[in-house]
């Protein structure tokens, strides 16, 4: 696989990324759950790792990676595709992918992704060599943009629905990305809001559906005697996909008797991965309105926000990514128990930014979408994403539409600050978008964090201080508390045990708030959420009658650095002797 050939992997990958946002709100086929943008983020984040591994080893990473029918039905097809080892072959590649795909579906539907991948195979199935493919690059896109828009008049409730199917344009955007990596053209993609105009929002009318039971994906390593039980566990259920390599199943399917399914499941062999989504939950999560506002707010999946807390506020989160031994995942993706159990077992857990060009993709979409952006950016000694958000603006933005403020702060800080500025932009009357500029300023101003770390270990497994300095740390006992600041993660105390942090923490709430009415206090958790709920929470309520109190996991790009049971509490709120928040307002 050539240098450019890796590449477009990649780039379609990213493409997928940057709207995923968009493929979840119109994600109405087979069921309304809203979560094909971030199922396909999940189940081709392996791509991202193609530059330092063999394809092959991707492909084993894709298998075991696919989420939901779009992200299962796309590997099928991507598998085939990492395979094609020339030009020539592309095209036999993706007719295997296609078919591959087809027959992954107990009951495939014209109208889906299907369709689309069946008409990017016959686009290029005359093109000879990579300069013909750049010749006819704009007829091949056209064929495979048509086929999109033709879903939603092929399945009733797209129609009813008024939108193209979430999985086809997800489709769309990685085949189009991976066409033009191909050709070395990262640039000029197809206008989605423009191509797409007028279906790419839910009908009001939509009759709102119910759904119950589970949404499961599993892989099972079978043992001698589980074709039977294979067949049992499968044959009855519509909704499954199953797959076979080597001796593994990957299984997809709905159910409304989890307990049951994974008795059947460990009658097959041993259970190797799990992974499971409420349906209800979800259908509920994905008809709530999101906030609305004059200026569209932004900020990064590092700040202590949850992806369904972030489309409840209206928010758009840009990701970073964690990888687990050998699994990269989106951040707003992984389960926090799971990070945090790997990394007690001492799996290796690390964190990585979006690459430049999906950051810039996520910036592009964002203008496309919405006339005003505000990006409340974590803070710049943190990471780079300001410095990249603010070269992206000075050659792209001559209108002045996208705002990047420079928080100078990360984790809960900086969700604190995100939340209090979406709620306040989201007000009745709403502010104008100055108005909301300035709040966000000094919201990031009026907002603080104090992080309580268990042990030191793991910030000596990532690096950031020696192994015989946390080793003698933990060994007296010592628990730091660290705040994030503009110049980088302070240390402000130190202290013994679990009851000595809770302490800590009301003596620092006490000094920093002062008109409770206005304030927002956000509890962080790494896998101790019922410690925090029963006792941090308990005392704060006590003391805090009249503020407004959050629960939420704690931030994943800091706890993968230090570790489980740490956790948090951040705060919006004015210090004493500091001008009242109401004359703050507009």
């Amino acid at each position: 696989m050539n240098t450019h050939t890796t590449a477009a992997f990649i780039t379609g990958y990213e493409r997928i990324g940057a709207w995923s946002d968009v493929l979840d709100r119109i994600n109405v086929f087979p069921v309304a759950d809203g979560d094909t943008g971030r199922n396909l983020m999940i189940s081709l984040a392996p791509l991202r790792a193609l530059n330092n591994q063999n394809p092959q080893k991707t492909i084993q990473e894709l298998l075991f990676s696919g989420r939901g029918n779009s992200g299962n039905i796309a590997i099928q097809f991507i598998t085939e595709m990492l395979k094609a080892g020339s030009f020539e072959s592309l095209h036999a590649a993706a007719k295997a992918g296609g078919k591959s795909a087809w027959k992954a579906v107990n009951n495939p539907k014209a109208g889906t992704m299907l369709s689309v991948l069946d008409q990017f195979a016959e686009a290029i199935e005359h093109l000879r060599d990579q300069e013909d493919l750049e010749n006819h690059l704009d007829a091949v896109v056209d064929r495979i943009q048509g086929a999109v828009h033709e879903t939603t008049e092929l399945l009733p409730e797209l129609k009813a629905a008024g939108v193209v199917d979430a999985g086809a344009l997800g489709m769309f955007l990685f085949l189009e990305g991976f066409l033009r990596g191909l050709c070395n053209r990262k640039e000029n993609f197809r206008a989605i809001q423009d191509v797409f105009v007028n279906r790419l929002t839910i009908s009001e009318t939509l009759d709102k559906s119910s759904e119950d039971g589970f949404c499961v994906d599993f892989v099972v390593r079978m043992g001698a005697d589980s074709s039977r039980s294979l067949r049992n566990l499968t044959e009855s259920n519509e909704s499954v996909m199953v797959h076979m390599f080597e001796d593994y199943a990957k299984i997809h399917l709905h159910t409304s008797d989890v307990r049951t399914l994974k008795e059947k499941a460990q009658s097959m062999g041993a259970i190797v991965q799990w992974s499971q989504d409420d349906l209800s939950e979800q259908v509920r999560n994905f008809y709530l309105p999101a906030m609305q506002t004059q200026v569209h707010i932004v900020t990064d999946a590092a700040g202590s926000l949850t992806r369904e807390f972030a489309q409840r506020l209206g928010i758009s989160l840009l990701e970073s990514y964690v990888t687990l031994g050998e699994t990269c995942t989106p951040e707003t993706s992984v389960i926090p128990e799971e990070l945090y159990k790997a990394m007690r077992n001492r799996i290796k857990a690390s964190t990585s930014q979006a690459s430049v060009f999906e950051r810039h993709q996520h910036y592009d979409r964002l203008l496309k979408q919405y006339e005003k952006v505000l990006y409340l950016c974590v803070g710049s000694v943190y990471t780079g994403n300001y410095q990249v958000a603010m070269e992206w603006k000075e050659q792209n933005d001559p209108d002045d539409r996208l705002t990047v403020i420079d928080s100078g702060a990360a984790s809960g800080r900086l969700a604190a600050a995100v939340i209090t500025t979406a709620q306040y932009a989201a007000g009745n009357p709403q502010p104008m978008p100055n108005q909301i500029i300035e709040f966000a300023r000094n919201a990031v101003e009026k907002s603080g964090e104090y992080i309580f770390l268990d042990e030191l270990k793991y910030l000596a497994a990532g690096g950031r201080m020696s192994k015989t300095g946390a080793f003698f740390g933990d060994l007296l006992n010592m628990k730091p508390v660290v705040t994030p600041t503009a110049t980088g993660a302070e240390k402000v105390g130190i202290v013994r045990n679990a009851d000595a942090q809770v302490r800590f923490a009301m003596d620092k709430l006490l000094k920093n708030l002062e008109d409770q009415s206005e304030a927002l206090i956000l509890l962080e958790y790494s896998d101790n959420r019922q410690w925090i709920e029963e006792r941090v929470m308990v005392e704060i309520k006590a003391s805090f009658k009249s503020c407004k109190i959050l629960v939420q996991p704690l931030s994943l790009t800091s706890g993968v650095h230090i570790g489980p049971g740490a956790w948090a509490v951040a705060y919006y709120g004015n210090p004493p002797g500091q001008p009242g928040s109401k004359a703050t307002k507009h």
